[in-house]
């Protein structure tokens, strides 16, 4: 095992600017719970966010129990996972195998942590108004061990077979994004389409509350991003820079294609095309300079927007596009590294983009990255969600589907409106 212990010096500001990263991350998954909870209708809103904050809770325990040492702990072979000494963060305060750090490496658990939860917690979106809660415990916990820490492994941890073959993802956009939008589609796939769609109109109930969850989700992608370059110094300025100026690129390009095609921009489209984005950058942020991060912003935009349609052609209910958006924007700019990657941004790059003068080589790999994670995400999740449904059941009954989870999973109701006439009989 490569050990970081005692003789690793740990730099104080490194370590504050590592803490607050994971802080911004922790924050992103209400901000996501408030994104999604917008999108839906009224009578689905709390088991939303509650999907997205039992998320937290599952995938900490989980992370803490086998899948930090699944992803991170030295290779078990083949570069397919890690091994078993990490189980329980047994070692984990005094070692991270092969990754030189100078924060507490305590520090490095929780942000990888966080990464998880968010990740699993983004799949939610596409089973939306459909999926019992219980199921949906059983199908995270799962997941998170048998198909996220995998993936963290081939990816991030030196070990990996991805991060060997030269694999460059900075921030996860093949680890988050396209295993989670891959995961997504096969989960809809198992799941079928919610009643009535596409034939009933089944429109956003708050959009503020949207537009605020997509705020949130845009100040914690700043610490996502250029936290993941585990230093304050300038690859994690660089990396918010380029985070930023991706949102604003995806709502630019979201919103002009929007305007063209049906005369309106709208709050949708803006909160949209920001995250899609955001997306994008994931895996670029600490390769790319300022101008072609906000071009690839623009690209996703354009991109993501027209993915959306494909659900309606090939009749695939993923209820809040979390395939037209994590998915497709997170392979645009996973091969967005292999034409733009810029040494004189990241000393890291290798070869540089083949829009660079860097040849094709680098996009290639990173093809291959999205190819292998893609077909991975899915096949694992298809064969999860199908044993889930034939063992608890993973959709709900037609008539709870009818009359909201909020009332059929949670027995709550995330609007009471009591009548001025109700009132006066409290009163008296």
């Amino acid at each position: 095992m490569h050990v970081l212990g005692a003789a690793t010096t740990v730099d104080s500001g490194d370590t504050a600017w590592v803490l607050t990263s994971t802080a911004l991350v922790l924050l992103m998954t209400p901000g996501l719970a408030f994104f999604y909870a917008g999108m839906v209708r009224s009578k689905h809103v709390l088991a939303m966010i509650m999907q997205s904050f039992a998320c937290i809770a599952i995938v900490s325990v989980t992370w803490v129990a086998v899948g930090y040492s699944l992803a991170f702990d030295d290779d078990a072979g083949g570069g397919v996972v890690g091994g078993l000494h990490l189980v329980g963060l047994a070692h984990a305060g005094v070692a991270v195998p092969g990754i030189p750090l100078t924060v507490p490496a305590y520090a490095f658990v929780l942000f990888q942590m966080l990464f998880a939860v968010l990740t699993a917690a983004l799949i939610s979106g596409a089973s939306a108004d459909r999926v019992r809660f219980e199921s949906f415990v059983v199908l995270v916990a799962v997941w998170s061990v048998v198909v996220y820490a995998p993936v963290a492994h081939w990816v991030f941890s030196p070990d990996g077979w991805l991060r060997r073959a030269g694999l460059l993802d900075f921030a996860g956009g093949t680890v988050v994004e396209v295993c989670s939008g891959a995961s997504a589609f096969a989960l809809v796939l198992v799941l079928g389409p919610r009643r009535g769609w596409p034939r009933e109109m089944m429109a956003p109930h708050n959009l503020p509350l949207t537009l605020l969850g997509a705020g949130l989700l845009w100040v914690g992608w700043i610490g996502f991003n250029a936290g993941s370059a585990l230093v304050a110094g300038q690859l994690a300025a660089s990396a918010a820079l380029a985070t930023h100026l991706a949102g604003v690129g995806g709502m630019i390009g979201w919103l002009a294609l929007e305007k063209k095609v049906t005369g309106k921009a709208t709050t949708l489209g803006a909160a949209s095309g920001a995250v899609a984005g955001l997306v994008a950058i994931t895996p670029a942020a600490g390769y790319l300079q300022p101008l072609p991060a906000l071009a690839l912003g623009v690209v996703a935009g354009v991109v993501c927007l027209f993915a959306i349609r494909l659900k309606f052609r090939f009749r695939y209910d993923d209820s809040l596009d979390v395939v037209a958006v994590h998915y497709v924007g997170g392979v645009v700019g996973t091969l967005a590294v292999g034409l733009l990657a810029a040494r004189a941004v990241n000393p890291a790059v290798v070869h540089e983009g083949l829009l660079l003068g860097g040849g094709a080589g680098q996009l290639a790999v990173q093809a291959g990255g999205v190819l292998a994670v893609s077909a991975f995400a899915f096949a694992a999740t298809f064969v999860l969600a199908k044993v889930v449904q034939r063992t608890m059941g993973l959709r709900v009954h037609p008539d709870d589907e009818h009359a909201g989870l909020d009332a059929s999973q949670h027995a709550e109701s995330a609007y009471e409106l009591t009548t001025t006439s109700t009132i006066g009989r409290q009163q008296h």
